[in-house]
């Protein structure tokens, strides 16, 4: 598979016409004040400029901020901006989030519907994202799950993202200590041409916030992203294209995608395909991932049998994993319990998202699909199962191969439902000595012990 030669697509730099120091516009970076208003104007005077917005050195406490076109924020060593704890500093906003489009608090930054925007810098974004955290799980496990809505809360606990990047182009993070979301993490929508870049990810600060998300790439194209540091709550870096009916109604693929030199310290994956699905996802480099301990898998697809969608066109190589889970995973009957909206029956006086989740999706529009991946150069250890893979009959993983696996788990695990998968210098060591265990798969070969 070739590279998309995505190092030219980088985006250039927006010209500086003068610095516009927020404190210049009434911001007093003591941790204390809201300054939500002040920072705004530097942005908004920055915009009619082309300039670059900056701080002196403080605790900027603040509700949403919106870059505008052509301009920049620099976040110097010994800035900090944090989010306010207060709903009402992130005005409701329409976007995609958690997979459907949907009305939703606004990011703590936001670049929507802009082009050419830069931001950068050796200091903090923090959302101070605990209260967001504790009030989603007070409602999951006192409310939703009871009841029977797993699904639900997800979407009933409106909780701010860090940095959307939506329906916008050319933008490029770059350096940044991101720290507490309150959901996920640096969330690209429905954009073009993005260049995420030596960003520091530290969500497991004072708790474990459910959903932070690392990097997701939604519904984008032309998107590289290198040389991040990452730890979190959910999945690290993660590919994503919609959820059920509504992703299948927008039907918007992504594509043309790089992602090497990355370090996954704590998380669900080092590499995440899904489960939003619906778009289909394709032409993907990813490489030079590095997947420490605390890490529950090192590549994993998953979906769900009302997702539908095609992960296609795949190359994954060069990747040394430790002491995660599972090694490879696919699994396309994820989380049924969240995958699958049921309204119970006699609740009639249910948000309209509800319904757009809960919209039935044919049986041969819902089943996904996986084909023509390439994993190469795979060096795990101190793993408890090398493999656990599934699909369904109807949808058999079709066309993969692996090239110089070295894997040593506990145990081996299983593939159900492969169709012409080929292996080539793979060596599975189990502590049990147990070998890779294949269902309803047809045309495997080189797999050891098969």
């Amino acid at each position: 598979m070739k590279s998309f030669g995505i190092l030219s697509l980088l985006v250039a730099l927006p010209v500086c016409a003068g610095d516009f120091c927020v404190n210049d516009f009434g911001a007093k970076g003591d941790g204390k004040t809201v300054d939500t208003a002040a920072i705004q104007k530097a942005m908004d005077a920055a915009a009619k400029h082309g300039g670059t917005v900056m701080f002196r050195p403080g605790s900027y406490l603040t509700g949403s901020l919106f870059l505008k076109s052509k301009t920049g924020m620099r976040v110097d060593e010994g800035v900090e901006i944090m989010g306010v704890q207060d709903l009402a500093g992130y005005p409701m906003m329409s976007t995609r989030v958690a997979r459907i489009e949907m009305k939703w608090p606004a990011a703590l930054i936001n670049i929507y519907e802009q082009a050419d925007v830069r931001i950068w810098g050796k200091g903090t974004i923090d959302g101070n994202g605990k209260v967001w955290w504790d009030k989603y799980w007070t409602m999951r496990r006192t409310e939703y799950e009871p009841k029977g809505l797993r699904w639900a809360v997800d979407y009933d606990c409106p909780r701010p993202r860090l940095i959307q990047i939506y329906k916008s182009t050319g933008v490029q993070l770059q350096d940044l200590m991101l720290k507490r979301s309150g959901f996920w993490t640096v969330h690209i929508c429905y954009s073009t041409n993005v260049n995420v870049d030596g960003l520091t990810i530290r969500n497991n600060v004072g708790g474990m916030g459910p959903s932070t998300d690392g990097i997701d790439v939604d519904s984008s194209s032309d998107v590289l992203v290198q040389h991040c540091d990452i730890e979190c709550n959910d999945d690290a870096i993660v590919l994503k294209a919609g959820r059920d009916s509504d992703g299948l109604r927008v039907n918007r693929p992504t594509e043309k995608v790089v992602i090497h030199d990355n370090t996954v310290r704590a998380g669900a994956a080092g590499l995440t395909f899904g489960s939003e699905t619906s778009g289909g996802i394709r032409d993907v480099e990813a490489y030079r991932i590095h997947v420490l301990p605390s890490v529950g898998n090192g590549i994993l697809f998953k979906s769900a049998s009302t997702r539908g969608g095609n992960i296609d066109h795949i190359n994954v190589h060069d990747m040394d994993i430790k002491g995660v889970r599972v090694v490879i995973g696919v699994t396309f009957n994820w989380n049924p319990s969240f995958s699958y909206a049921k309204i119970p029956e006699g609740m009639t006086n249910v948000p309209d998202y509800w319904r757009v989740l809960a919209e039935p999706v044919p049986p041969e529009k819902g089943l996904p699909h996986l084909r023509n991946v390439r994993i190469a150069n795979i060096a795990a250890v101190d793993s408890r199962q090398a493999f656990s893979v599934a699909s369904y009959k109807d949808s058999p993983l079709q066309d993969l191969k692996f090239t110089n696996l070295d894997i040593q788990a506990a145990v081996a695990g299983s593939i159900e439902n492969a169709e012409n998968w080929q292996f080539v210098n793979t060596k599975i060591q189990t502590a049990d000595g147990s070998k890779v265990q294949c269902k309803d798969c047809r045309n495997v070969t080189g797999l050891p012990g098969n």
